[in-house]
């Protein structure tokens, strides 16, 4: 084998691990937020992972989801006018 052809060849692995990598797809993460708690939003979440299936995702293999929850009381000011005479 001549030098140049097994320089080359050498050259060309070496560098192969870099492309693979760089080809690789980003997963998109989506977000899930509740204003309950995670044990009385079991039944959202599972609607929610039926939709993501149903759309072709599935959590962990295509798609991320991360979840924030709150158990607090949420304060919503009211939207309705005061009552007027």
């Amino acid at each position: 084998m001549k030098r140049r052809t097994f320089i080359t060849l050498l050259g060309g692995a070496a560098a192969w691990p870099l492309a693979a990598h760089a080809q690789q797809i980003a997963t998109p993460v989506i977000g899930f937020l509740s204003a309950v708690s995670p044990s009385n939003g079991r039944s959202w979440v599972d609607g929610f992972r039926e939709g993501l299936a149903e759309a072709g995702y599935e959590e962990g293999r295509n798609v991320a989801v991360e979840y924030r929850w709150s158990s607090a009381l949420i304060f919503r000011p009211s939207c309705s006018p005061s009552p007027t005479r």
